[in-house]
């Protein structure tokens, strides 16, 4: 099986079994976002105890890139500290303005680094990053409270 097929089959996974799909309480915050481009959008929850994200819950619409790689994302940032979190959310960022040109570190990114090869597709990676853009936010906003 070449790379591409392997990225692509973690990515359909991701899809088709959403981890951490559905809003939960208890929550500090709660954010939307909405690609008007292709209309996908996610509303997503972050819980926080102390300084570690302790739960991030959601609901979305749109294409396998934008639910999987939210749903990568929950898996990566709960029981993990903020920083750890938001630093996550940098090198996803970089990863993806890289068009296909920066190797993601594996042991970080885990099943993050399958999206790789969307970022030669300037139109898909805003769907690759909804899920991200809307933790970052909410942790602002929980952090502001």
């Amino acid at each position: 099986m070449k790379v591409e097929e392997l990225y692509q089959e973690i990515i359909l996974d991701h899809y088709r079994s959403k981890h951490h799909s559905g809003l939960r309480e208890p929550y500090q915050a709660e954010v939307q976002h909405v690609n008007p481009t292709c209309g996908d959008e996610v509303r997503l929850r972050v819980h926080l105890v102390g300084d570690t994200v302790s739960d991030v819950s959601y609901e979305s619409v749109g294409c396998s890139i934008s639910q999987a790689s939210t749903s990568v994302m929950a898996d990566l940032v709960i029981g993990h500290d903020v920083a750890h979190g938001l630093g996550l959310y940098e090198e996803f960022l970089t990863m993806m303005q890289g068009k296909g040109q920066i190797e993601p570190n594996e042991e970080r990114l885990e099943d993050g680094i399958a999206f790789a090869g969307v970022a030669k597709f300037p139109a898909r990676v805003k769907c690759a990053l909804i899920g991200w853009s809307a933790f970052r936010d909410a942790i602002i906003q929980a952090r502001a409270q």
